[in-house]
């Protein structure tokens, strides 16, 4: 049975104009009426026979403005009117610059949004608004990353589908997004779990299989026997499971992979082209971890101490201290060990080997775990003295990075050095600073300077004397030249493990042959693939997938020979449907290609792309991997899909007080506190906190220093704020302004619920800027209360100082002054006694990206039977930013003896009357006889006296 896709239904079944009026007269689930005049809309409250003796409640009464009633009808308005519906097709005007704005793709949970996750997405859509205003075509699409982990944790935890699950989430999700006015073209609504959606991404995957970047191979993976299923790494802690806390082994199994090795090279030249903040770029560049150096081979010696045929490779990016190798170091997944080990050490080898399968690799890397591992009873020889040298396997070496084998240099290198002196294993310093011999303290020394102890008659190779950078690139010549190694360039990046154990997943689209167990592709034209239902989710015990128990499905035949085959049972991980997803918003409904190439190359690549920083490494370098490769291929015509990215900061909870109290039960003052754990804590309310100097105490005992954090918002901690209750008592407009007034884009903020009250009172003070104040019942007269006056000069001043700043602000993604800036102006037309129709209506222009629902509103009180949705931004006139007033010089018969401020347009006698009051310039001038008066405005005011008049007090 095939996955239903998730279909999006509009409320109207034909086309508008994205800026045509389309006004219901009642809409059942709204608690509103709307009335058609000729102007603007009339909103009134409904009311049954139960409470129609009460026109207002006393909530309503105290309502800064009437932002229900306007945020219900305005998105209804949206919906039913398409406003933000994409131009597709012949509606396509080309000609015009486009704008791709984009949010990364959410997960839709079952406990839906929490007040950090509006923050991006308030962000791209004052983007998005503003761009539509300044005559873009603007892309702004949203939809889900739906497969994965928790859907299916919750199926074997419920017998749920996670179909059902995921599309519940989904409903929850989109309707707390429209909710908050979020100008997304719901046309373009995607699913990763649609079958419509992941034939492409299934389509990718057999072009990768063509071009040999997808491959299977046996990898370690987190094996519960306990569970009998495989583990994701997120769902192991401590080696134990999440989930009953068994205990979890690294165990070998048939992955498929992605060769993103491949591409190593060209994901990181490619990023100095990228306008990504230089924090994102540096991560991925040492993720990617491109590194110059040498693989060295080091014989092991059988037990007679003769060479044995077999080698241990190594990669080391300092091959100028190989004469300092007193030891190799194998990974316990190492293929060598089985061949190498003799009898006497194997049944120690084999239970570290068992011992080291349990930990994670991050376990085994941490810095600060002491370092264990077990000899392995063989030697080596290291080439460049001919010394034999003993083999130890340790977990903190990892098969999967590098060689799975490292060359020890314990004078040299830290962990190196700890793992010796524990098993007293001999130091041999070789590499002495330039500055100091610090090599007499006994700590390692890492870096560059002089090599010492580095010369062998027997090997032929001399080093000693040279600096250690000039002596690596001479030691790499003499291995190359004696056949023991090479130069290398390495990568800290690994292939991408692309295969899970799961069922709610994307399925791997090949079959395996019965008679040979070759791995075929289905044919493209069989695409896509679909899930086998499945009524029981539990692990099949065995390590296999879950998948394997749809027999009827599994068992199949190769399309193309006609014989018996195998479905493949593991799934794609969560990652792949949202590697491509940018693309598809492009053209979601095609069902020929993956994307319409003249689309493509119209909207590409993504302007903007905002996002949490935790994707800033794995899921932008998969996407960027995955683009290369359509490029390579002709289907995309940019090399890199994102042109700009933003990583918005962490919203956190709101403050939380702790007092600290001694084994006694007595208060104790926090910075009295040397070790937290010794002390108990207990949560002090805020009423009962207030701050002393940067500190807060206790108000009834100022001695009492507290500690003050904000934790990320999670359900364990208890600090999460639902938007849905913040939207419900200051309605959404408030809620966006506030997110974007707490502080800079990228910054972490803490939220405070108190805070919102001054945006809340901001609009409230916009809407009777222009509307007037309330009615007794708390009820506000239709239209508004502007005037049709010619604005004046003070007026038009502070209005464009205002529009540039929100302007410039806008562009530069500084919401937070943006903001201010349109504060600061309402502060000043309060003061007037008039407000212009044309002053009124830039200011809700400005408003609108920012506040939509209440913008529209008052657009639309103003007179205009539009949406503000396309109108022109306003632009700020240079000649009214100009100062209010200029600093003028004053010359006396040609020589500067002060300044005055006037008036731009002051005339020559006011500028002369100002000069005759300043008492710097007074007496020169007072009682004087003026000849002659020079005066070029806003530049200088010259007064020429007779010359017998000249000395100050001479009359």
């Amino acid at each position: 049975m095939l996955l239903a896709p998730l279909h999006i239904h509009h409320p109207t079944q034909f086309h508008h104009h994205p800026r045509r009026r389309s006004i219901p007269t009642v809409h059942p689930s709204r608690s509103f009426v709307v009335f058609r005049t000729f102007q603007n809309f009339r909103v009134f409250k409904c009311t049954t026979t139960d409470d129609a003796a009460t026109s207002s409640s006393s909530s309503e009464v105290k309502r800064a403005y009437p932002f229900d009633e306007i945020e219900a009808k305005w998105q209804l308005f949206w919906e039913e009117n398409r406003t933000f519906r994409t131009p597709d097709g012949d509606d396509l005007d080309t000609s015009k610059p486009k704008f791709y704005v984009l949010d990364m793709f959410p997960y839709p949970s079952g406990s839906g949004l929490h007040v950090g996750h509006p923050l991006g997405y308030t962000a791209t859509d004052i983007l998005a608004r503003y761009k539509r205003m300044q005559g873009f075509n603007v892309l702004h699409p949203m939809g889900w990353d739906a497969f994965g982990l928790p859907a299916e944790q919750y199926a074997i935890e419920t017998g749920t589908h996670p179909k059902l699950t995921t599309l519940k989430n989904i409903d929850r999700f989109r309707l707390q997004l429209k909710s908050l006015g979020f100008s997304y073209d719901w046309d373009r609504e995607i699913s990763t779990t649609e079958p419509a959606y992941y034939k492409w991404t299934q389509w990718i995957f057999l072009q990768l299989l063509k071009k040999g970047l997808a491959y299977q191979a046996e990898v370690p993976v987190n094996w519960c026997p306990a569970l009998g299923t495989v583990l994701a790494n997120e769902e192991v802690v401590d080696g134990l499971s999440e989930r009953g806390g068994h205990p979890v082994i690294r165990k070998p199994m048939r992955q498929w992979m992605l060769r993103i090795t491949a591409y190593a090279e060209r994901l990181l030249e490619d990023l100095d082209d990228l306008e990504w903040p230089e924090s994102i770029k540096e991560m991925q560049r040492n993720w990617i971890g491109k590194s110059e150096g040498a693989e060295v081979e080091f014989h092991v010696l059988d037990p007679n101490g003769l060479e044995s045929g077999n080698k241990v490779t190594v990669y080391t990016t300092r091959p100028d201290t190989i004469f300092g190798v007193t030891y190799l170091v194998l990974a316990p997944e190492h293929d060598l060990l089985s061949s190498i080990v003799p009898e006497s050490h194997s049944k120690n080898v084999k239970e570290y080997r068992d011992l080291a399968s349990r930990k994670s690799d991050l376990e085994r890397t941490e810095l600060q775990k002491e370092k264990e591992g077990v000899f392995t009873g063989c030697y080596a020889v290291n080439p460049s003295n001919k010394e034999a040298i003993p083999i130890w396997v340790a977990d903190y070496v990892l098969a999967s990075y590098g060689t799975g084998a490292i060359m020890a240099v314990p004078a040299h290198d830290t962990r190196d050095h700890e793992f010796a002196l524990k098993y007293d294993i001999p130091l041999c310093w070789v590499v002495k600073p330039n500055e100091e011999t610090s090599t007499d303290s006994g700590k390692p020394y890492s870096g560059h300077g002089t090599c010492v102890n580095s010369s062998s008659s027997d090997s032929g190779l001399d080093i000693n004397g040279l600096n250690s950078r000039n002596a690596a690139s001479k030691v790499i010549d003499w291995i190359e030249k004696t056949g023991n190694g090479n130069r290398k360039v390495n990568y800290k990046l690994r292939d991408w493990l692309f295969a899970r154990q799961r069922y709610w997943g994307e399925p791997i689209p090949v079959v395996l042959l019965d008679d040979t167990g070759e791995t075929v592709p289905i044919p493209e034209t069989e695409l896509p693939l679909t899930l086998p239902e499945l009524d029981d989710f539990t692990p099949t015990g065995t390590g296999e997938p879950p998948l394997a128990k749809a027999l009827a499905w599994v068992k199949t035949k190769d399309p193309l020979s006609g014989k018996p085959a195998k479905r493949e049972t593991n799934t794609m991980p969560q990652w792949a449907g949202s590697c491509w997803y940018y693309l598809r918003f492009m053209d979601p409904n095609n069902t020929k290609a993956l994307v319409d190439k003249t689309k493509e190359m119209y909207w590409s690549p993504v302007d903007v792309y905002v996002g949490g920083a935790e994707h800033a490494v794995l899921h932008l370098l998969y996407s960027r991997f995955w683009h290369k490769v359509l490029y390579d291929i002709g289907a995309v015509s940019t090399k890199e899909p994102f042109k700009c990215v933003i990583n918005q900061g962490i919203i956190l909870g709101e403050v939380q007080y702790m007092a600290c109290r001694d084994s006694d039960g007595n208060l104790v003052s926090a910075d009295s506190v040397d070790v937290l754990k010794d002390y108990s804590q207990e949560k002090v309310p805020e009423d009962n906190v207030t701050k002393s100097g940067v500190h807060f105490v206790l108000k009834d005992n100022r001695n009492i220093r507290l500690i003050a954090r904000a934790h990320k918002m999670s359900k364990s901690r208890g600090n999460v704020v639902n938007p849905d209750d913040v939207v419900a008592e200051y309605g959404a407009d408030s809620l966006r302004l506030y997110e974007m007034f707490m502080g800079p884009l990228r910054d972490s903020k803490t939220w405070n619920t108190s805070g919102i009250d001054g945006v809340y009172r901001f609009l409230g003070r916009s809407w009777r800027l222009i509307v007037g104040s309330a009615l007794p019942n708390g009820m506000f007269e239709d239209g508004t209360i502007v005037t049709d006056d010619q604005p004046s000069l003070e007026q038009l001043r502070p209005l464009h100082k205002c529009i540039n700043k929100v302007t410039e602000e806008i562009e530069g993604t500084r919401f937070n002054t943006g903001i201010s800036a349109m504060m600061e102006f309402l502060n000043v037309a309060n003061k007037w006694d008039k407000l212009p129709r044309s002053i009124a209506e830039d200011f809700v222009l400005l408003l609108a990206p920012y506040a939509p629902h209440i913008s529209e509103e008052l657009w639309c009180r103003l007179g205009h039977p539009d949406s503000l949705g396309y109108e022109p931004f306003p632009k700020a006139n240079p000649a009214y930013l100009k100062e209010a007033t200029i600093t003028l010089p004053v010359q006396i018969n040609g020589k500067t003896r002060g300044t005055i401020e006037v008036e731009e347009a002051c005339t020559e006698e006011d500028a002369l009357k100002l000069a005759a009051l300043n008492p710097k310039l007074s007496k020169y001038l007072d009682g004087k006889i003026i000849k002659k008066i020079i005066y070029v405005p806003s530049r200088i005011l010259n007064v020429i006296l007779n010359r017998e008049n000249v000395k100050v007090g001479v009359r």
